[in-house]
């Protein structure tokens, strides 16, 4: 933590502790990304690892200051209606005094000129009824509203946008069930920028931060409706694509493979030009009742041997096995 320059508070202690005992790989893998292409080890990234890997609900404490707001809601809201209900009962008792005292009084004009008091008052207070129920309707949209931006946030990946890693294994268990339930294909990428060192080396943090949101924002305008983008660590992304076939999913990486080599970056501080930008992309189709660490490992290998194989093209797991069936 020193050498990274991680502050040490409990929650960056948590990650660091679970890193050096070796108690989640997938984490080791994660921070041994950051640290290879030199990542700052800021408070967003801090609290990414801490949120993905420690404690998935931490993120949650947005949300933990509601249900005070809303005992301050129902609380006022008791209160005017109690007041509302003993206001209409005493309205009943000056009603029935009216009716007894009309049978008892020939002259009807005081009888009148409280009948009309009475509904005077019963029409103010309906009229502060009303106010108080707007009000309170007014602060629970609020309250509404702040829990489903807690909960998107919850869920994205705040330098890209995309769905973060969590996110990311709660949709793709889903849409494993739904595969087999349906019968429908399954169909997995997995993306990595290469060279990413280098942009970080060369041009700085910013720069490569740029050139992920860059990724980011193509693969997500690549992939369709009811699929999900999501960044999986460092500089590496996932797409799932729910009824894609191999082939289909082949076609979305190549596609988005050849937008990014085909991207112009410019700094625009200085109006630089970056040099060109190029992903490996790996594809991967789900095997009906296989664990989802299976098939993520099988698109990893066939990104592993797009980036053995000279970098900037995509290679499936067909391709892989191809291979293997050769040997």
């Amino acid at each position: 933590m020193s050498e990274q320059a991680v502050p040490p508070t409990p929650e960056n202690f948590s990650v660091w502790f679970d890193y050096a005992m070796g108690a989640s790989p997938a984490l080791r893998q994660t921070i041994d990304t950051l640290i290879v292409n030199k990542r700052k080890f800021d408070s967003a990234v801090n609290r990414d690892l801490y949120v993905t890997y420690i404690n998935p609900r931490s993120d949650n404490a947005v949300a933990e200051e509601f249900p005070e707001q809303l005992r301050g809601v129902i609380s006022g809201a008791k209160e005017f209606l109690e007041t509302a209900i003993s206001d209409n009962r005493t309205q009943i008792e000056a009603l029935g005094e009216v009716s007894s005292q009309f049978q008892a009084v020939g002259d009807p004009r005081p009888i009148i000129e409280k009948l009309v008091k009475e509904l005077s008052n019963a029409t103010t207070r309906a009229s502060g009824l009303e106010t108080n129920f707007l009000k309170t309707s007014e602060e629970l949209d609020k309250i509404r509203d702040s829990l489903k931006l807690a909960e998107l946030h919850s869920n994205t990946d705040a330098l890209t946008g995309l769905a973060n890693r969590r996110s990311f294994e709660a949709f793709l268990r889903s849409a494993q069930m739904a595969a087999m339930e349906t019968g429908e294909p399954l169909g997995l990428l997995m993306i990595d920028i290469d060279h990413f060192k280098n942009f970080n080396d060369s041009y700085g943090h910013q720069v490569g931060d740029q050139v992920l949101r860059l990724v980011a924002r193509v693969l997500q305008d690549s992939v369709c409706e009811g699929d999900l983008a999501a960044r999986y660590g460092g500089e590496e992304l996932m797409a799932v694509l729910p009824g894609a076939s191999l082939e289909v999913c082949a076609d979305v990486g190549e596609r988005f493979r050849r937008r990014i080599s085909e991207a112009h970056l410019t700094r625009r501080t200085t109006g630089e030009e970056i040099s060109s930008v190029t992903v490996s992309v790996g594809v991967a189709q789900f095997r009906p009742a296989e664990p989802a660490e299976v098939m993520i490992e099988r698109c990893d290998r066939a990104l592993y041997k797009a980036k053995r194989s000279g970098r900037n093209r995509t290679i499936t797991e067909s391709d892989l096995e191809g291979k293997i069936a050769a040997a």
